[in-house]
């Protein structure tokens, strides 16, 4: 089965979300082993980005929440503890040292 995107086929997952932000993961997270004049130009980048689509904060915070609804039993998958059966201390309240 292929998956299309506004004409884009996605094929992994990053491609996924290259699509659904409208630019690559990397430009926001970086690559290992980046010089510092390729970080300075990256970031240069990202913030030309958000000064041209102030609104993209915004989708990647509405996709991001999308992701952890649909996912939520499986990324919080929380089994409570019981407690432990034990004696409550009495209060000393009040009383002298």
């Amino acid at each position: 089965m292929r998956a299309y995107i506004g004409g884009h086929q996605a094929v992994s997952v990053n491609d996924f979300i290259e699509l659904a932000l409208g630019t690559p993961p990397e430009l926001w997270l970086g690559e290992e082993g980046e010089s510092a004049e390729e970080r300075a130009a990256r970031l240069d980048a990202a913030r030309d980005i958000l000064a041209d689509t102030p609104e993209l904060p915004d989708e990647v915070a509405r996709i991001a929440a999308e992701v952890i609804d649909a996912h939520a039993p499986t990324l919080f998958n929380v089994i409570p503890l019981p407690r432990p059966a034990g004696r409550r201390r009495p209060s000393r309240k009040g009383e002298a040292a």
